[in-house]
C-alpha cells in the first residue's frame, strides 16, 4: 500500500548484485509512477527514467530544457511506487562539477538506485539526433570524478554515459569509455552503438558493466534481450518505448471518438477497470481501515450527494 516496501539502500544494493550476475537485466522506461507499478508486475528486473521521457511528459523536446527540481521530482515519483532499483537520466549534471555534486544527491535523496551523466555540450539533444556535440576528455572526467565523489552511499550507481561514438567514431568511444571508467564510472552507456561488432569492441575495453539502449526509430538496430546478452552487455533500457505505446493506442483511440463517436470497438485494447485497481492495490486501502473508509456507503443514506445527508449521517 502506498509506496514501495523497499528501501533505496536496499534497491541499490540489489541493482548492484544484478548487475554482478551472468543475466542481463531489463529496465523498461517508466512515464509515470503506475507504469513504474505495472513494470513491477510483469517481472522485470528494474525501471529506467528517461530525460527524452520526462520532458516530452511536460510537452518539451529533449534538448536539455528540464531542471534538476523537475527530474528529482518526478523522478522521486516514480521510484517511491515500486520496489524494483530505478535509474535515472541525469543529462549533463545540470551545470559544472559542483553543480554535478549537488545533483548527486538530490538524486540520492529521491530514492534512485542510479543515475547516469553524458559527455555532451549543454545544452545537449537527444543522442540519435544528428548535430551533437561532445565535451573534452577533461570536462568529462570532471563530471564522473564529482559525481562519484559526491555520492554519500557507495552503493549508488554513477554511469557514464558517452555520445561521441556519433561523432568522432568507434575509436574514440572505446578511449571515451576507458577514460570514464578510470576517472570513477561504475558502468558505461554508449549511446547509438552502429551494430553487435560494436557492443563487443566496448565490451572488450573496459571491465565495469555495460549498458545497452534500444529505443525505437534511432540511429541503431532493435537487438533482442539475448543477443546483447550473448555480446556482454549486463543491462538494457526500453527508454521510451512504454510512452510511444500509450500515445500511439491514445491517438487511435481519438481518432475513433471522432470517426465513431463511440470507443465501444476499441474496448479490448484498454486496461480493464478490474486490472487498474488491482494494480493500484485497491483491497489493501480497504483493509487499512474499513472503520474510517473502505469504498461503501452507508445504506441508510438515500442521496449519497446530498451534502445534507452526508452532514446527518457524519459521513
Amino acid at each position: 500500500m502506498l509506496y514501495a516496501s523497499v528501501t533505496a539502500a536496499d534497491k541499490r544494493i540489489a541493482l548492484r548484485a544484478g548487475l554482478s550476475s551472468a543475466k542481463i537485466l531489463r529496465y523498461p522506461g517508466a512515464f509515470n509512477p503506475l507504469s513504474a507499478k505495472l513494470i513491477q508486475q510483469k517481472g522485470f528486473e528494474g525501471v529506467y527514467i528517461s530525460g527524452a521521457v520526462l520532458s516530452a511528459d511536460l510537452g518539451l523536446p529533449d534538448i536539455g530544457l528540464t531542471t534538476l527540481t523537475e527530474v528529482a521530482g518526478r523522478s522521486q515519483q516514480i521510484a517511491r511506487m515500486t520496489d524494483l532499483p530505478a535509474i535515472v537520466d541525469a543529462d549533463t549534471g545540470f551545470g559544472e562539477p559542483m553543480n554535478v555534486a549537488r545533483t548527486i544527491q538530490t538524486l540520492e535523496d529521491a530514492g534512485l538506485a542510479g543515475m547516469h551523466i553524458e559527455d555532451q555540450v549543454n545544452p545537449k539533444r537527444c543522442g540519435h539526433l544528428d548535430g551533437k556535440q561532445v565535451v573534452d576528455a577533461d570536462t568529462a572526467i570532471k563530471r564522473i570524478r564529482a559525481a562519484a565523489d559526491a555520492r554519500r552511499d557507495a552503493n549508488f550507481l554513477v554511469m557514464a554515459r558517452t555520445d561521441i561514438r556519433a561523432v568522432d567514431g568507434l575509436d574514440a568511444a572505446v578511449t571515451r569509455a576507458k577514460q570514464l571508467q578510470d576517472a570513477g564510472a561504475d558502468a558505461i552507456f554508449p549511446e547509438a552503438m552502429g551494430s553487435l561488432a560494436e557492443f563487443e569492441t566496448i565490451r572488450a575495453a573496459v571491465s565495469v558493466p555495460i549498458l545497452a539502449n534500444m529505443t525505437e526509430f534511432g540511429k541503431g538496430e532493435l537487438y533482442t534481450v539475448q543477443q546483447l546478452e550473448d555480446v556482454g552487455m549486463n543491462l538494457v533500457i526500453f527508454p521510451v518505448s512504454l510512452l510511444r505505446l500509450a500515445m500511439g493506442s491514445a491517438a487511435r483511440g481519438l481518432d475513433a471518438i471522432e470517426q465513431h463517436g463511440s470507443l465501444s470497438t476499441m474496448l479490448p485494447e484498454m486496461q480493464h477497470r478490474a486490472d487498474l485497481y488491482d494494480l493500484l492495490d485497491y483491497a489493501s486501502y480497504s483493509r487499512f481501515d474499513s472503520g474510517i473508509f473502505d469504498f461503501t456507503l452507508n445504506p441508510h443514506i438515500s442521496t449519497p450527494s446530498s451534502a445534507q445527508g452526508l452532514k446527518e449521517h457524519n459521513v
